[in-house]
């Protein structure tokens, strides 16, 4: 196996034309940023209702829990017969799948505000809309982006089905390789595909680690449990 996926890697026709590894990782990440910008305008916008009022808190859980167990194949067949659309349905597909995590990840980050902050914040004589974005966005940013890297992965594990419906991707390597029994194409797409998901990773990673601010980042760090059970 190691074999056949070093001569399918090492082979420069792999590397050209609308079937090349540069051409299919664009189409992979093309669907994987389309559905997480998607699932983000829809899930934010939500998690920070539901968080910041407290209401709707149950419902919010069960549909997270109720969508996680929808099969993504599944789910895009469905869409496929239903819109005719192979894009369409690709997407709707994989922003279905992408919002769960942002929106559990945005509605736990406002509720893991410390009622004392809050209080502060309502002493200071803050409005609602104040309080939410001056006090509680903030203190949530590193639990909304690690929402939003949670569905990151997902999505380049899951985009490869989009090959099932006659799209491109990296998924169409595991199709296409399975078809002719050529496993170091399939054992080729399965590692570009690990690579995509730990490249954007790191991005999002270093992201997170530019997007929150400075004290909330060591605030976060002095309430992390430590080795002997007290907080650092």
């Amino acid at each position: 196996m190691i074999a056949d996926l070093w001569g399918w890697l090492s082979d420069p026709a792999n590397w050209q034309g609308v079937d090349g590894v540069p051409w299919r990782v664009l189409q992979h990440l093309g669907y994987v940023l389309s559905a997480l910008v998607i699932a983000v305008l829809i899930a934010v916008p939500v998690g920070l209702f539901v968080g910041h009022t407290g209401r709707g808190g149950l419902v919010l859980v069960g549909f997270g829990n109720s969508v996680r167990a929808l099969p993504t194949l599944g789910l895009v067949t469905f869409l496929f017969l239903l819109l005719t659309d192979s894009e369409a349905a690709a997407l709707v597909g994989l922003v279905v799948l992408a919002v769960p995590s942002v929106l559990a990840g945005t509605y736990a980050g406002v509720q893991a505000t410390e009622d004392r902050v809050v209080d502060a914040a309502e002493g200071m004589g803050m409005t609602g809309r104040q309080r939410l974005w001056q006090v509680e966005v903030p203190i949530a940013l590193p639990l909304v982006l690690g929402g939003v890297r949670n569905a990151t992965l997902q999505l380049v594990a899951t985009a490869a089905v989009a090959a099932y419906i006659g799209l491109g991707g990296l998924g169409r390597y595991v199709l296409d390789g399975l078809a002719i029994l050529d496993y170091g194409e399939v054992a080729a797409g399965a590692v570009l595909t690990a690579l995509l998901a730990v490249v954007l990773d790191l991005v999002f990673a270093g992201l997170q680690r530019a997007a929150v601010p400075r004290g909330v980042r060591l605030a976060t760090a002095a309430q992390r449990p430590t080795a002997s059970g007290g907080v650092a």
